[in-house]
């Protein structure tokens, strides 16, 4: 079985941009805006709240329950 790739770093750039560190090493910036749409997401427009970004269990979380899958942001362009 395949390993996920969890992130193990996350460090907040300017203009909704993410330095992600993952367990293996690799780091990509990527940046966030284009996932903030309607519903859940829809408060991380507030870049007060965007910056509260945790890592838990390898994903990025916010507090309302958004969450980024690390498979997905690693393969992220």
């Amino acid at each position: 079985m395949k390993e996920l790739p969890d992130i193990t770093e996350v460090e907040i750039k300017e203009d909704y941009n993410l330095l992600i560190t993952f367990k293996d090493g690799l780091t990509k910036k990527v940046n966030i805006l284009p996932f903030i749409r309607n519903g859940v997401s829809s408060s991380l427009k507030d870049y007060g709240f965007f910056r509260k970004v945790k890592i838990e269990n390898g994903y990025l979380t916010w507090p309302n329950g958004f969450d980024l899958c690390p498979e997905f942001m690693r393969n992220y362009a």
